[in-house]
């Protein structure tokens, strides 16, 4: 296989605190580009958290994301990865958010996520709130449910909040059922932690087939046991693999808007990421990185490294289309 030509820029030949910052030091491109035809894996941001109820900034998300990937190395030790030599990555920038009209928002971000389908483009992206994944999956899921791994600490399967209102982060997961995106028999949350307003949102996903891996569960059966019942759940149909940082614990990752204690450590994560190799994953986010509540970028840093791990098991699963 002749080597993909999409290289990031070396620390080694750039100082990484030199140039202009795109994720991981890959190319930016635009549609007008003629080697955008040639992507195989698009990183895209989503600078949007209009659906956050309480504490907002994810919206400044990708850009710190962007920022703090310069420090990414292009291999994975432990794996034997490099992602950039099994597919064409590159930076295909940002969605151009619309923060005051949820609903206008989401139709650009799925009109942008239906030409990457159309194109063969499989997204890696940075959020964002999680609302940001439904209008996603709207474009990925289009033609038919997809299964969905999501690592969290929180379910986003509730209904509604403020009497009546149907689209925040809390809620994507639930309209993604209803919309018939995502196959709850093929859905694991992996996580699901912290104090609750009520169980109603447990109780509706269970009763949809969600299966629902506490965080208690999740270190009691140990990582590998957890995650090959969670390749076992979505099978070999696609999959899509949404990750919310705050399924870290905040000692590692404050830098969100819903922080719940009592999560995995940072190495935990990056043991667990590694577990989706085999899956056929369809695209990926990392969402509710907050850079307002942490200043000193550390979550980022852990959140763009996580992205890392995504692309190196997304990379295996377009090579093996």
């Amino acid at each position: 296989m002749t080597t993909p030509f999409f290289q990031p820029v070396s620390g080694i030949d750039l100082p990484r605190f030199a140039g202009v910052p795109t994720f991981m030091r890959l190319p930016h491109l635009t549609p007008n580009d003629p080697a955008y035809t040639d992507v195989q894996m698009g990183l895209v941001g989503i600078p949007w958290d209009s659906g956050t109820t309480n504490r907002p900034g994810a919206r400044h998300g990708p850009r710190m994301l962007r920022d703090l990937s310069t420090m990414i190395r292009a291999g994975n030790p432990v794996t034997g990865i490099n992602p950039f030599t099994i597919v064409n990555c590159a930076d295909l920038g940002d969605i151009s958010p619309n923060p005051v009209d949820i609903m206008d928002c989401m139709e650009r971000i799925t009109t942008f996520y239906t030409d990457l389908k159309n194109r063969g483009i499989t997204p890696m992206t940075a959020g964002g709130d999680h609302l940001s994944t439904l209008p996603v999956l709207r474009a990925l899921a289009s033609d038919s449910p997809v299964g969905l791994i999501q690592f969290d600490s929180h379910t986003d399967l509730f209904d509604s909040y403020f009497g009546g209102n149907k689209f925040t982060h809390g809620t994507p997961f639930r309209r993604a059922i209803e919309e018939g995106l995502v196959d709850p028999k093929r859905m694991v949350q992996i996580g699901i932690r912290g104090t609750a307003y009520n169980s109603e949102d447990v109780e509706w996903g269970e009763a949809q087939g969600v299966r629902i891996i506490r965080i208690e569960e999740y270190f009691d059966r140990g990582i590998k046991d957890v995650m090959s019942e969670a390749r076992k759940i979505v099978g070999s149909r696609p999959t899509y693999c949404t990750f919310d940082i705050d399924f870290v614990d905040p000692a590692y990752a404050p830098g969100t808007g819903t922080p719940e204690i009592g999560g995995p450590t940072s190495f935990q994560a990056q043991q667990t990421i590694r577990e989706l190799s085999g899956i056929n994953l369809i695209g990926a986010d990392l969402v509710e990185v907050s850079p307002p509540f942490d200043p000193s970028g550390t979550t980022a840093w852990l959140g763009a490294s996580l992205m890392f791990e995504l692309m190196c098991v997304l990379s295996q699963a377009i090579k093996a289309e």
